[in-house]
């Protein structure tokens, strides 16, 4: 009786004892986490909607609309004709062993400038770095378009038009990714650089061996963004080439709607076939890109 009556005046034992097991819980939670993936999931199809319309162009029969609307997404039946004739209508593998030859010299170059001009940027004191470093932001606003004239002279200049070098070097400098590279070197601790000079280790050594490794997630995240800019380049091979054997595979992509003319389903087909090689690479750095979304440096 005298433990009753204890647990009696006790509140908090009193709202404890009194609370129904069976006593639903406040939805709100729940409510909100619907919420947010009803908001999701109309984003994603937003984003993923274009893509899906490009394939199922691609696999729709001739007699099949695709310009409907509501449009129908689902051929019928589902054929692979038009992705023969886009790779056989014009030379699809040589352009894509050209894009394959841009990126696979430029992206590396582009990495390796871009950290070797951030770093200084961040970790060493010299007269005027504050005035490089808004140089190279203020070229960040300037439109792409602006550039085409000077650089088409220069590459003149030096006999370099209709080459693979007039498309490779313009793309290895980047505001961007000197921007980003230079944010990421400057979260590494003072800790860290301190500790490896205080070691012997030279300026290089401490750039090579300790901060290269800690940003690579922001320097897979410029690789990614580099593969997609060299592969999806148009303008700029446009205007420095001429030669149909070095053309890049957005550029035959343009090729080919002239060559095909109004068929929509082939042009769709050499479309999705240009998407593949960028969907390849997204899968592989995927983990790198999540991982730097927290921060190229932790702790």
């Amino acid at each position: 009786m005298a433990a009753r009556r204890r647990l009696g005046r006790s509140p908090s034992l009193t709202r404890i004892l009194g609370r129904s097991s069976t006593q639903p819980r406040i939805p709100g939670r729940t409510v909100r986490r619907i919420a947010v993936y009803v908001v999701l999931i109309a984003v994603a199809a937003l984003f993923i909607g274009p893509f899906l319309i490009l394939l199922s162009s691609a696999t729709k029969p001739a007699g099949q609309d695709v310009f409907g609307f509501p449009p129908d997404l689902i051929p019928r039946p589902p054929v692979t004709d038009w992705f023969r004739e886009a790779w056989t209508t014009i030379p699809y593998a040589r352009f894509l062993v050209n894009s394959l030859i841009y990126v696979g010299i430029t992206v590396p170059i582009y990495l390796v400038v871009s950290a070797l001009t951030a770093y200084p940027l961040a970790r060493i004191a010299f007269r005027g770095r504050g005035l490089f470093f808004m140089l190279f932001l203020s070229i960040m606003f300037l439109p792409g378009e602006l550039m085409l004239i000077p650089r088409f002279l220069v590459m003149s200049q030096l006999g370099l038009t209709d080459t693979f070098a007039s498309v490779i070097l313009p793309a290895i400098l980047s505001s961007l990714g000197i921007f980003l590279l230079r944010q990421a070197f400057s979260q590494i601790p003072d800790e860290i650089i301190e500790a490896a000079r205080v070691d012997g280790a030279n300026e290089f050594a401490i750039f090579w061996r300790i901060a290269v490794p800690i940003v690579g997630p922001t320097l897979a995240v410029l690789a990614i963004l580099g593969f997609v800019s060299v592969w999806n380049s148009f303008i700029w091979p446009l205007v420095t080439l001429t030669s149909q054997s070095k053309f890049p595979i957005a550029l035959g992509i343009a090729y080919l709607s002239g060559v095909s003319g109004t068929d929509v389903r082939g042009l769709a087909a050499g479309t999705v076939i240009s998407l593949v090689p960028v969907v390849m690479v997204f899968l592989l750095l995927q983990k790198r890109i999540l991982n730097s979304m927290g921060g190229a440096v932790k702790g």
